[in-house]
C-alpha cells in the first residue's frame, strides 16, 4: 500500500513566490527606494550629512548606548532564562510572562513610564539625584531605556536552549572533578552562545533604531543625549529631506554591516549538532 506524502504547507514553487513576493513588498522595495532617494543627492551634499558634526554625536550616543545595553542585556538576560528553567517557585509562570511586557507595551508608554521613573522627582531618579548622580536627560538614561526594551530578545533566544540542554553533561563533568565554573564555561556555555549571539544581534538592533522609549527620557540634547531616530525626525521636521534621506542610509549601512559582522561570528561557531 502506497503512502502520499501529505504536505501541510504548498509546494516549493508556491513557497519561494509566496517568500519573495512578502520579502519584495515589506522589507526590500522600502530599503530599495531609500536607496534611490539617496542617489539623487550630490556626493558633496551626502558626505557632508553623514559626518557632520551633530550626525557623528548621534552615531556615538546611538552605537554606544545600543551596545553597552546589549552587553547588560546578554548577562542579566542569561541568568534569568537560567532561573525560569531550572528553578520552581511561586509566581514562576507570573514572572514569566512579564518578560514579554517590553514587547507588547507600547513605546511612548514605556519612556513615559521610564522618564517618571528615573526623573529628578522620581521614585528612584530622586533617590540618585540626592547622591549628586543625575540618570534621565542623560546618556545613563538612554542606556536604561535600551535595556528595557531589548532584554526579552535575550531571554527568548536562551530560554528554550537551556530547556533542551541534557543535564546528564552537567553531572557527568562535575562526577569526574570538574568546578561549578568549569561545568558552565566548558560545557554549558558552547551550548549557548549561538542563542547569546542571537539575542545579543536582536537587542543591538531594536537598540539602533530605537524612538519611542528613548525620547521621553533622553532630554534630546544635540552633541549629548541627541539619538540618530531623533536626529532624522529633527531633520524631516525642518524639510531638509535630503539630509534625513542621507542619515537613515548611513545608519542603515552601519546597521546592516554590524549584524553581518555578527551574523559571521555566528557561522564561525562550531555547531553543537555536529559534536553531539
Amino acid at each position: 500500500m502506497k503512502h502520499s506524502s501529505a504536505r501541510v504547507l504548498p509546494g516549493f514553487g508556491l513557497s519561494l513566490g509566496i517568500t519573495v513576493t512578502g520579502l519584495s513588498l515589506f522589507v526590500l522595495i522600502p530599503i530599495a527606494v531609500l536607496f534611490l532617494r539617496a542617489m539623487g543627492i550630490t556626493v558633496d551634499k551626502f558626505v557632508t550629512e553623514v559626518f557632520s558634526e551633530r550626525a557623528m554625536a548621534t552615531y556615538r550616543v546611538t552605537i554606544g548606548m545600543a551596545f553597552l545595553a546589549a552587553v547588560v542585556n546578554v548577562i542579566i538576560g542569561v541568568l534569568i532564562a537560567w532561573t525560569l528553567t531550572r528553578y520552581s517557585f511561586p509566581g514562576k509562570r507570573l514572572l514569566d510572562g512579564m518578560v514579554d511586557l517590553p514587547f507588547a507595551l507600547p513605546t511612548a508608554v514605556a519612556g513615559i513610564t521610564l522618564a517618571v521613573l528615573y526623573g529628578p522627582n522620581g521614585w528612584i531618579g530622586s533617590l540618585f539625584g540626592h547622591l549628586g548622580v543625575q540618570i534621565a536627560f542623560t546618556p545613563v538614561g538612554i542606556w536604561l531605556a535600551m535595556i528595557f526594551i531589548g532584554m526579552p530578545f535575550v531571554i527568548r533566544s536562551v530560554q528554550p536552549v537551556l530547556e533542551e540542554f541534557d543535564p546528564s553533561h552537567e553531572e557527568a563533568a562535575s562526577s569526574l572533578g570538574a568546578k561549578p565554573s568549569a561545568v558552565f564555561r566548558r560545557v554549558i556555555l558552547p551550548t549557548l552562545l549561538p542563542s547569546i549571539l542571537t539575542g545579543f544581534s536582536l537587542a543591538l538592533a531594536r537598540g539602533l533604531g530605537e524612538y519611542g522609549s528613548v525620547i521621553f527620557i533622553a532630554g534630546n540634547l544635540p552633541y549629548d543625549t541627541e539619538v540618530t531616530s531623533l536626529y532624522i525626525v529633527a531633520q524631516l521636521e525642518e524639510y531638509d529631506y535630503q539630509g534625513a534621506t542621507s542619515i537613515a542610509v548611513m545608519m542603515l549601512v552601519i546597521s546592516f554591516l554590524m549584524l553581518m559582522a555578527l551574523n559571521l561570528i555566528h557561522r564561525l561557531l562550531p555547531s553543537q549538532e555536529g559534536d553531539r
